[in-house]
């Protein structure tokens, strides 16, 4: 796993250092609309981010790859996170964006990097996104990078739920991410 650049943003692989900044960034209210909540603790932030650095699951049949958001100021705007599946190269893909950063693209430029990353240095060649059906600027966004309404059979395997949606995106041959 490796840091990356988009054309405005520096995405760096989350670790426990990243906790205090990322403290702050999560501690943004209107992330929870939806789903989840805030951190409890700056300590509980960084020993969740030291458990991911290991980028595997416990039984190694997963890549666990989180990154930060850096803006061009230096400052953390979010999170971008893939789950990739090796197995037949399915990456869930997840993010997380302090709501003064929304309606900017910072979002969409992160997501679609991300994607990119995921497709040249993981091999994943399909993606997918768990959400709420009433999160309209998620919805929004992967749509907005050619995601739709994911087939029956992911809905099954990854057991979502009647007020969730699963969406979806296929690379074609020579096509990028972004």
């Amino acid at each position: 796993m490796r840091p990356f650049d988009t054309a405005r943003l520096r995405l760096e692989p989350q670790v426990a250092a990243h906790a205090p900044a990322m403290f702050e960034v999560l501690s943004d209210p209107a992330i929870y609309e939806f789903e989840n909540e805030p951190p409890t603790s700056v300590g509980w932030l960084a020993e969740r981010y030291g458990r991911l650095e290991s980028r595997r699951s416990p039984d190694g049949s997963e890549a666990w790859l989180n990154w930060v958001i850096r803006l061009p100021g230096g400052d953390l705007a979010g999170t971008v996170q893939a789950t990739v599946l090796s197995e037949d190269g399915l990456a869930l893909v997840a993010y997380e964006l302090a709501s003064r950063h929304w309606r900017q693209g910072i979002g969409r430029e992160a997501l679609a990097g991300l994607l990119d990353e995921l497709a040249l240095q993981h091999g994943a060649t399909h993606f997918a996104a768990i959400l709420k059906c009433a999160n309209y600027r998620s919805a929004g966004l992967l749509r907005c990078l050619g995601f739709s309404a994911g087939p029956q059979a992911l809905v099954e395997r990854f057991e979502v739920l009647p007020d969730e949606m699963l969406m979806h995106r296929a690379l074609q041959a020579g096509d990028t991410a972004a």
